[in-house]
């Protein structure tokens, strides 16, 4: 069973990205990404200083923008203008969730869609399912591929099955690997909760990309022998003997399902690290398309 480590692969795509930015750099250019949170949503908060710390430590000019939870939509619409016409900055990203009272697909049009390095944006959805190169990905999906490709999964003619069916994962990612190409070529079945009988289409899978944000959701009955795994899920559960009091736990009920893989991710360290890392990297691809 091989272990595909996202902390290995994760800093493959970084040192790639450093390469990067000293060629841009020798060219007086620098990529430039602002991260917007409102509200003081203590994950959110975490996941914003991993994203900002990660710009300066390859050199990346950052732009931490916390606004109070009693921001308005207009107030919070007005900065992502000002941030659209800063030519300093090459992504913007708006944390999600926001508070209850943001329109939060309202927020994502307002991004410029050549900034939009979260990939969310419409135009960039459609440029996903043309196959037009020049859009964004989403990062976990585009994370998720990367790591089958380094880990030398063969994803053409495969049959790969997706649990689960969001704009942030499945959907983006049934569609780049359905996409003509490295890592895509692949025959897809999207799944969800209301799927019936779900176990006896995954076990027709060589490959299962689990993001369906249910703890230990997928056990062994789902999985066929020789079978690929990457879960996506980050879950909290209470872990008495943890000094936190709770653990992180995938999707995917590791221990009963790894050894029928031939390859599985972790959690921590599977996918994680992947999602910074390719926003990293959209990022940088936002700069170099700025420029053309």
């Amino acid at each position: 069973m091989q272990l595909i480590s996202g902390t290995t692969v994760a800093e493959k795509v970084l040192e790639e990205c450093r390469r990067d930015i000293a060629a841009l750099a020798a060219q007086g250019r620098k990529p430039g990404l602002a991260v917007v949170l409102v509200g003081d949503d203590p994950a959110s908060r975490a996941y914003v200083r991993s994203k900002d710390k990660k710009c300066r430590d390859l050199g990346l000019h950052s732009i931490k923008l916390e606004l109070p939870a009693s921001t308005t939509q207009e107030e919070l619409l007005a900065h992502v203008q000002a941030l659209n016409n800063d030519p300093a900055i090459h992504g913007i990203l708006v944390q999600s969730p926001p508070p209850k009272h943001i329109d939060e697909a309202a927020i994502v049009r307002a991004i410029d869609p050549a900034k939009d390095v979260d990939g969310f944006h419409p135009v960039n959805v459609a440029k996903l399912a043309l196959e037009d190169p020049t859009g964004f990905v989403p990062c976990t999906p585009l994370g998720c591929q990367r790591l089958l490709i380094d880990a030398g999964i063969e994803t053409s003619g495969a049959h790969a099955v997706v649990v689960g069916r969001s704009m942030i994962v499945g959907k983006p990612m049934a569609l780049l690997l359905m996409a003509k190409g490295k890592g895509g070529d692949a025959t897809v079945t999207v799944t969800h909760s209301r799927t019936k009988d779900l176990a006896a289409i995954t076990r027709t899978a060589d490959i299962i990309i689990a993001a369906i944000g249910r703890p230990h959701f997928i056990k062994a009955e789902h999985v066929k022998e020789g079978a690929v795994v990457i879960d996506v899920g980050i879950n909290r559960v209470d872990d008495p003997a943890s000094e936190k009091g709770y653990k992180l736990v995938g999707d995917v009920a590791f221990d009963e399902v790894a050894p029928k893989c031939r390859a599985i991710t972790p959690v921590p360290g599977g996918v994680g690290p992947m999602t910074i890392a390719m926003l990293m990297a959209n990022t940088i691809k936002a700069c170099k398309q700025a420029a053309v």
